[in-house]
């Protein structure tokens, strides 16, 4: 199966809302469909770290950016009902494990009851024809187990974050099946997307394991690694959003068809071991660098989990384009380029364009 690149033609002059466009992916996703002519409008708080990739790519040079906090009900209701957005993409999150441990209630607040209030904004605003969910592969009651989850396996978590996500779960199926059935007249197309571990350039998230290594990089100094067997589905950053936006093709013209969740996650052979990443990482950065474990005391991690993808695969003729070696390889190039002080914006369109080439 060669896989579906995005139509160009049905994302020009669409309306789309991204909850959490100042991210690391929502600021990928901004500009991916920048450059595909949506009239997209950002509702999000300020970019979590210094430096961010929404400051450096200016990403809020040809989209409506507005500050936002997906807590405040009434601030979301009133952005959708001035704005109208046909597409709403909800990707704001409190996305860290170890945050989570030390910030539960927030952590809740945020994953939880923030997609309540899209939803529930969703259901009061009648503009919105699709509506994706972004939540988490770690949303899966976790077994340890070798093979990939499906979408119909139960939700569940062992830490707040990946409760958090189950929450999000089964909050959206039940304002799905509550609100947004097929017997509704105008009832938008609800889904969820769960992916794996997503990594490229421009991420510079504490605790996450290639912005640690590439920060250490770039300062010189060697990295320090918690987990080093634990096993995780590694993906660049564009391939998930390039399953987003083909299931929202599908959604908008098939609707029910395709509501319910989906697995994007990378092809079974590109779940590694953090060693093997940190190694390749090493090799491709070309320079004097290492990496120790990190032998402290950490709250619980999961030390294996996959994806099964083969719905995606099969219904929406979505493949991962870029395999775990060449996502480590596009990374370290971008934060090459950044060390570099290339354009950040140009350097992050380019990706975004080989990428188009490689689905196309």
């Amino acid at each position: 199966m060669e896989g579906l690149a995005v139509n160009r033609r049905f994302w020009h002059g669409k309306k789309v809302l991204i909850t959490g466009h100042t991210g690391f992916k929502g600021s990928w996703l901004s500009l991916w469909l920048q450059r595909l002519d949506a009239r997209v409008v950002g509702y999000a708080l300020a970019a979590p770290t210094q430096p961010n990739l929404f400051a450096l790519a200016d990403v809020e040079k040809a989209m409506v950016s507005l500050s936002g906090d997906v807590r405040d009900l009434g601030g979301v209701t009133r952005t959708l009902k001035q704005y109208e957005p046909e597409i709403v993409i909800h990707m704001a999150a409190q996305s860290l494990v170890r945050s989570s441990y030390e910030h539960p209630v927030e952590t809740f607040a945020t994953n939880t009851m923030g997609t309540v209030n899209v939803l529930e904004a969703v259901r009061q605003v009648g503009s919105v024809r699709v509506a994706v969910m972004v939540t988490s592969d770690k949303c899966y009651e976790n077994q340890e187990r070798t093979q990939g989850y499906q979408e119909h396996e139960p939700m569940g978590g062992h830490d707040p974050y990946s409760s958090s996500k189950g929450c999000a779960e089964l909050a959206t199926a039940a304002y799905r099946k509550a609100f947004f059935s097929g017997g509704s007249p105008g009832a938008p197309a609800v889904a969820t997307a769960r992916a794996g571990n997503v990594i490229g350039g421009g991420d510079w998230a504490q605790d996450r394991l290639v912005p640690d290594t590439m920060n250490a990089f770039l300062a010189g100094q060697p990295v320090k690694v918690r987990n080093p067997n634990a096993i995780r589905p590694w993906q660049h950053v564009l391939d998930p959003l390039h399953g987003y936006l083909i299931l929202i093709e599908h959604l908008w013209d098939s609707g029910c068809e395709y509501a319910g969740p989906w697995n994007f996650g990378p092809e079974e052979r590109d779940a590694k071991p953090v060693s093997w990443v940190v190694d390749r990482l090493h090799d491709l950065w070309g320079e004097k660098t290492a990496w120790v474990q990190d032998r402290g005391s950490h709250p619980h991690e999961a030390g294996i989990l996959k994806l099964d993808s083969s719905k995606a695969r099969s219904r929406l003729g979505w493949l991962p384009r870029l395999n775990a070696e060449t996502s480590l390889q596009w990374t370290v190039e971008w934060y090459k380029g950044y060390q570099k002080k290339q354009d950040v914006r140009q350097l992050t369109e380019q990706q975004i364009e080989s990428f188009q080439r490689l689905a196309a």
